[in-house]
Formats: C-alpha cells, sequence, structure tokens
C-alpha cells in the first residue's frame, strides 16, 4: 500500500465555472452567499461556489417554465435535440483530460479511472439518448366501434434533478440526457461536495447551444436548495438519487406540493453470494471490486459477501491479501487505485463504522485505520466472522468496508440476503446454472450479476426494489420516466 502523496491543487486543473447558470446566464446567488468545495486529497480549499437558495430555485424554475412552455425547445423537432445532444457529447470527449483531472480533484477518485470509466460512459450516456430523441412512439389502438385511438408520448414538463456526488459527472449524464431527449426543461442541484465537473459542462452544454432555460445548474445544500425544489408547485418531477432518508423527504414534499412525478435510485446493502463451486481466485477479485470499487462509494456496492462454508476460511485469507495490495494514494499517481473519502464527514462515518465492527465483535483481518495524516484517506479494510445483526451488516457504510459472512444452504442465504430494507443489487458466484438462476429469481433486488460484479450499461436499466427506490435510471425504461401517456380518441 503506497503511501499517500499530496499535490498543490492550483497545478492540477483550472477552474472556470463558479457561479450559478440560469436562463443560460452565470449568475452570483441572490443572497451573495458561497461555499467552499474541498480537495479531500488535502482537505484544502479549491474555490468558492456560489450557494443557491430557494430565491435562486425559483428564478430558475421560471426560466425553465417558460423555455418549457414558450420557448423552442418542447416544439422543435425531436431529431434536432438528439443533434444537440450528440454535440455535447462530442465536446464532452474534446475535453476528456480536463474533466477527468476536475473530476478527480473534486471528488478524489483516481484520474485514471475519472477517464476511462466516468468521462467514458458519460459521453456513452448522452450518445445513447440523443439516438432514442426521435424514436419516442406511441401506439395505435383497435377500441371498439368507430373510432381512431393513439397514444403520445409527451415531456412531462419541468424537472428538478438532484444528484449525489460519488460519480458527480455521470449521475449528471444519467438524469439530463432521458429528460432532454424527451423535451423536458430542467433545473438541477449538483451535490454541494462536488459540483465543479457539473457547472464545467454546464459551459458546454451552452457552447453545444442548447436554448435559454433548458438546462439550469444551482449548485448548493439539500434543505435549502434541494427542498425548494421538491416543494415547488412548477416542478412536474423531482428525480434523486442519494440517501433512502432524503428520499423520504422528497416523497412527503411531492404529496404536499402537487403531487409531482418521482423516481428515486436511493441506498442499498447488496449481498454478493459466492458458492464453493465457483472459480474462488475469480470470485476474490469480483468481490475486491464489487466493494471496493470508487473507495466502496457505490450504492450498489457489494458490502455483505456471503461465503460458503466449505471455502470460507480460504476466501477470507485470500480477500485479506487481496486489500492490503490496494494501492492507496494521490489521485493523480497513475498507479493508485483508491484515493480519499469525498469529505470530513464521509471519513468520519466510515470510520465510525469500521469501530462499530471491533466494538461488535467482528474479526478485522486488515485495515481498519486511516492513511497519511492528511486528506480523507482510508485503509481498504475487511472484516470476516460478520453476523447479521450487526450494524456493518445492516447498515450502508458507503466506504471501503467489507463484511465477509458464512452461509450453509441456497434457502439460508437467499432468506439472509433478502433480510434487509434495501433491494438494489445482488450477485451470485457458481459454476451451477441452476443455482445461478435460483439466485437471480429469488433475491429480492433491481439488479442481479452472475460471475460478475458493477457491470453497468446505458442500454439496461438501474434502480431497486423496497427501500432502495422507485423507477428506473437508463436504457428505455428509463426514457419512459420523463414522458407522461395521453390518450387521443377520435370519432370516424
Amino acid at each position: 500500500m503506497a503511501s499517500v502523496l499530496q499535490h498543490p491543487a492550483e497545478q492540477r486543473v483550472p477552474v472556470s465555472a463558479t457561479k450559478l447558470l440560469i436562463n443560460n446566464r452565470w449568475t452570483a446567488s441572490a443572497s451573495g452567499k458561497t461555499f467552499p468545495t474541498i480537495d479531500p486529497a488535502t482537505g484544502e480549499v479549491i474555490c468558492q461556489v456560489a450557494e443557491a437558495d430557494a430565491a435562486d430555485v425559483e428564478k430558475a424554475v421560471s426560466a425553465a417554465h417558460a423555455a418549457f412552455e414558450r420557448g423552442p425547445w418542447r416544439k422543435m423537432p425531436a431529431s434536432e435535440r438528439g443533434r444537440l445532444l450528440h454535440r455535447l457529447a462530442d465536446l464532452i470527449e474534446d475535453h476528456a483530460e480536463e474533466l477527468a483531472r476536475l473530476e478527480s480533484l473534486d471528488n478524489g477518485k483516481p484520474v485514471s479511472v475519472a477517464k476511462a470509466v466516468d468521462v467514458a460512459a458519460t459521453v456513452g450516456c448522452y450518445r445513447y439518448f440523443a439516438g432514442w430523441a426521435d424514436k419516442v412512439h406511441g401506439k395505435t389502438i383497435p377500441i371498439d366501434g368507430d373510432f381512431f385511438c393513439y397514444t403520445r408520448h409527451e415531456p412531462v414538463g419541468v424537472v428538478g434533478q438532484i444528484i449525489p456526488w460519488n460519480f458527480p459527472m455521470l449521475m449528471q449524464a444519467w438524469k439530463l440526457a432521458p429528460a432532454l431527449a424527451t423535451g423536458n426543461t430542467v433545473v438541477m442541484k449538483p451535490a454541494e461536495q462536488t459540483p465543479l465537473t457539473a457547472l464545467r459542462i454546464g459551459e458546454l452544454i451552452m457552447e453545444a447551444g442548447f436554448p435559454e432555460g433548458v438546462v439550469n445548474l444551482l449548485p448548493g445544500y439539500g434543505p435549502t436548495a434541494g427542498a425548494a425544489i421538491a416543494h415547488h408547485m412548477d416542478v412536474d418531477k423531482v428525480a434523486f438519487t442519494g440517501s433512502t432518508e432524503v428520499g423520504h423527504l422528497i416523497m412527503e414534499a411531492a404529496a404536499k406540493s402537487n403531487l409531482k412525478r418521482v423516481t428515486l435510485e436511493l441506498g442499498g446493502k447488496s449481498p454478493n453470494i459466492v458458492f464453493a463451486d465457483t472459480d474462488i481466485d475469480r470470485a476474490v477479485e469480483g468481490a475486491h471490486f464489487g466493494l471496493f470499487f470508487n473507495h466502496g462509494q457505490c450504492c450498489c456496492a457489494g458490502s455483505r459477501v456471503f461465503v460458503e462454508e466449505k471455502i470460507y476460511d480460504q476466501f477470507v485469507e485470500k480477500s485479506g491479501a487481496r486489500a492490503r495490495k490496494r494501492t492507496v494514494g494521490d489521485p493523480f499517481d497513475p498507479n493508485t487505485e483508491q484515493g480519499p473519502q469525498v469529505d470530513e464527514a464521509q471519513f468520519d462515518k466510515v470510520m465510525g463504522y469500521i469501530e462499530s465492527g471491533r466494538q461488535e465483535g467482528a474479526k478485522l483481518v486488515c485495515g481498519g485505520d486511516r492513511v497519511g495524516d492528511r486528506g480523507y484517506f482510508i485503509q481498504p479494510t475487511v472484516f470476516a466472522d460478520v453476523n447479521d445483526d450487526m450494524k456493518i451488516a445492516r447498515e450502508e457504510i458507503f466506504g471501503p468496508v467489507m463484511s465477509i459472512i458464512p452461509f450453509n444452504s441456497v434457502d439460508e442465504v437467499v432468506e439472509r440476503a433478502n433480510r434487509t430494507t434495501y433491494g438494489l443489487a445482488a450477485a451470485v458466484w457458481t459454476r451451477d446454472i441452476q443455482k445461478a438462476h435460483a439466485i437471480a429469481n429469488s433475491v429480492r433486488a433491481g439488479t442481479v450479476w452472475v460471475n460478475c460484479y458493477n457491470i453497468l450499461d446505458t442500454r439496461a436499466p438501474f434502480g431497486g426494489f423496497k427501500q432502495s427506490g422507485i423507477g428506473r435510471e437508463l436504457g428505455e425504461y428509463g426514457l419512459q420516466q420523463y414522458t407522461e401517456i395521453k390518450t387521443v380518441t377520435v370519432k370516424l
């Protein structure tokens, strides 16, 4: 495990956009307030960013509403909306190196990962939904009588979107691309921890030629800007990715305001089930990736690793050895596998869970401490002999902490895997196709991976069962979340 290298943030990437984007104009917040965005590798301030609150939300929603009702966006040819999304994808690709470095600076993920995963997937997402823009079709329906009946898929209207800090650029694309392809206008709040790539892409949105008011970006805090979006009477839909606790607040706000449409992609405590008949080395590496990717800051992280008793001790030993080899360090070092947690609050939360695991009697196989004395770096941590009642086995940690849990039978592991309020993802490792399908059919989760983990593609829907959310992101299913269906019946 490498020691942490500290980098001078100002030498890494210029920051050009720090204000609110409302109606294609960069503006200070109405209050004049700003907030710092922090380099998590050093704990130092990168820059000050304008802080939106309810007054700014009012201006942005007004601009988005005018753009939807009276502007050219909704009425322009659908193929033209697709062309603009393709143009945006091209611009993001042209600025790939800059955006990857900016993402790394603000979020802490290794710059190599930011470029290979985040930027590449962002470009792919905009291109995928650009292709859908002129293919959102209704149906003709042969109803009884002398009538012509057909359906239209129309945009919902003004969409409020609130995105998280773990994949800032990609989550922006997951939200913006389908909303724009279907003709909606958007008021988006980036996470306060990581606003910089969202704002930089705002510059590219204007450069691409999107009309005024179509995309409005409001960095700020959840209880102020986020709450104002959720409660606003002229916001027709809210799409949120984040914690289940905040998801409850957004649903409540939607119900109390105008019954706005809601899609929620929330937390997870995903089971990763390893049978004795699997290739153990592949399963160890897959479980390692499934948990430690993005520093464990993934809603679908495989944080409950259930391992069949026959190979349990061997799996624990190999997993600990792999975690000890993981390189933690400066995100700008090309050899780094894991950078810092996103901020001090998240660092403290994860360290609290590690202490809880120790106190409740889980066996600490490796890790458990911070790395270095600056920034928010945590050792890759593996606990064994975890039982289902321990806090680390029940609650979403959102950090580099793996819990390994023994099991004996298919029926037992299915029951225990489902013993959670979450249902976002799951995985199974086995050579037995019947066993694989039994798990896939029985585990209550929106995504199930077989002999792999974290395979996400823009074409495939993603979302959760139970308290992991409502609705789906991505693919044709995700596109459907941004349209209303209108039935038209004509007397012949």
